[in-house]
């Protein structure tokens, strides 16, 4: 069965090595909100968000990089982790595969509801900032555990 979508499976492990640090670095962001000097950067903005008052289009902006970096490398690790092949491709992983998908795909909306009903002001904001990580993180979670379960079924049967 071929997956054109699907990376080579030697980007699994590249995506390992760069998701470890950035999900500490995330961590370590969200509980010290802690932004270096050096990385405040002046940087093209399409749209830098002016609520109130005049809006403009493409003008650069003061940002501190600290966010931006550990976001996207966040997001490159578990696209490379979620979407590289295994080593075993074929129809029952493929099956895993999709099944894990439509799992964290329900879960991630199941809470953004909850969080649409129970959450306001800028605690929402927040909720929805974490809400991008979500699916890809339940995915990647769910994807291995059953992963592994099903080694560990397959290894005890032998």
């Amino acid at each position: 069965m071929k997956h054109t979508l699907l990376l080579p499976s030697k980007y699994k492990m590249a995506g390992w090595i760069i998701f470890f640090p950035s999900f500490i670095l995330g961590l370590y962001l969200i509980i010290s909100d802690y932004e270096p000097s050096w990385l405040d950067v002046k940087m093209l903005s399409i749209f830098p968000g002016q609520i109130l008052g005049a809006k403009e289009y493409f003008s650069m902006i003061s940002v501190n990089l600290m966010n931006t970096i550990g976001g996207v490398l966040f997001i490159i690790a578990c696209l490379l982790v979620g979407f590289s092949k295994e080593k075993n491709e074929d129809e029952f992983i493929a099956k895993i595969r999709l099944s894990s998908l439509l799992w964290a795909v329900l879960v991630n909306y199941t809470l953004l509801l909850l969080a649409f009903i129970f959450i306001y002001g800028t605690a929402f904001f927040t909720v929805m900032i974490y809400n991008m990580f979500t699916v890809l993180l339940i995915f990647i979670v769910r994807f291995n555990y059953i992963l592994y379960k099903n080694a560990k079924s397959v290894s005890d049967e032998k």
